[in-house]
């Protein structure tokens, strides 16, 4: 089993790997974010109610 880790360790060279690690992670992130804000959009539509701020009633 060493030998498959060290030929996938081979593969990258030391500025490769966390390079790949971080864009990586950059990815989770985005895909983390834009799932949040769908899920933002989807509770604002369903917040609104239009037959309210229709009418504007002023006394004096």
């Amino acid at each position: 089993m060493s030998v498959s880790l060290n030929a996938a360790y081979s593969q990258f060279s030391k500025s490769d790997l966390p390079l790949a690690v971080g864009i990586a992670m950059l990815s989770k992130a985005k895909e983390s974010a834009e799932a949040q804000g769908a899920q933002m959009v989807q509770m604002l539509q369903q917040s609104v109610q239009p037959h309210l701020g229709g009418k504007l009633d002023i006394r004096a």
